[in-house]
């Protein structure tokens, strides 16, 4: 859990491993102005439409980017795990085009998007990585564009629990375990299933000793299986070299 003492740790930890960063840039970032707050599941950080006047920094929790339908369904496009600053575009584009939901239990930093437009503009460093950053998530996009259009169902499942995988790892956390935070539901409105199916495929990965449930709790018993099912590269996160 991240402490008052080093908010922002997290994020100077992910933004490191996307530019090289000074300890002038690490400074500048502790600086930041912000707003700490702690919010329920299911609470929305930011709405399609609105005018995009902070950043949410994600300390403690999980979070989703979704956009709706008009007929009142959602289609999640993108989880996020402490560390993250969602919706960086907001920068440069004046208006959010979805919305931001916390998926769990959250705390959050909201940074002013001008002050995070400052610090980008002073820091080339920082500037670097954010740009990183946003690249990354548009080839995030495309991954998941991929995996509901053209991959079965297990395939889906098996793939979004690989990224999840790498994400925690690359967080420090064990690379082998998975912990769920969202509903069944949420990942059917990842994966563009149904309820009923999520459940059908993580019985079948258990089945097959791929992967080991306990309630929410995922242990990945065959990776090298996992893997394969989920047709899963891990070059597209674009992780550090």
């Amino acid at each position: 859990m991240a402490t008052d003492d080093d908010i922002f740790g997290a994020a100077i930890t992910k933004l490191e491993r996307l530019a090289l960063l000074d300890e002038q840039d690490r400074a500048a970032i502790r600086a930041l102005p912000h707003e700490l707050r702690t919010v329920r599941a299911n609470t929305y950080l930011m709405r399609d439409g609105e005018e995009a006047t902070h950043c949410a920094i994600l300390l403690d929790g999980f979070a989703c980017r979704q956009k709706a339908a008009g007929d009142g369904g959602r289609q999640i496009v993108s989880f996020h795990l402490p560390g993250d600053i969602i919706a960086l575009q907001t920068l440069m584009l004046p208006r959010a085009d979805h919305d931001v939901q916390t998926i769990a239990h959250a705390r959050i930093a909201r940074v002013p998007v001008p002050a995070l437009r400052s610090l980008a503009r002073a820091r080339p460093n920082i500037r670097d990585a954010f740009w990183r950053d946003t690249l990354i998530d548009a080839s995030i996009f495309r991954e998941w564009v991929l995996n509901v259009g053209r991959r079965d169902a297990r395939s889906r499942i098996a793939h979004m629990l690989c990224e999840l995988a790498v994400l925690a790892s690359a967080n420090g956390e064990a690379p082998d375990r998975i912990h769920l935070p969202m509903t069944q539901s949420d990942i059917a409105d990842a994966t563009g299933l149904t309820s009923v199916h999520v459940n059908r495929m993580l019985q079948e990965l258990d089945r097959m000793d791929v992967i080991l449930r306990d309630k929410r709790d995922i242990r990945i018993i065959d990776w090298p299986t996992l893997q394969q099912i989920a047709d899963f590269d891990a070059g597209y996160l674009h992780p550090a070299s």
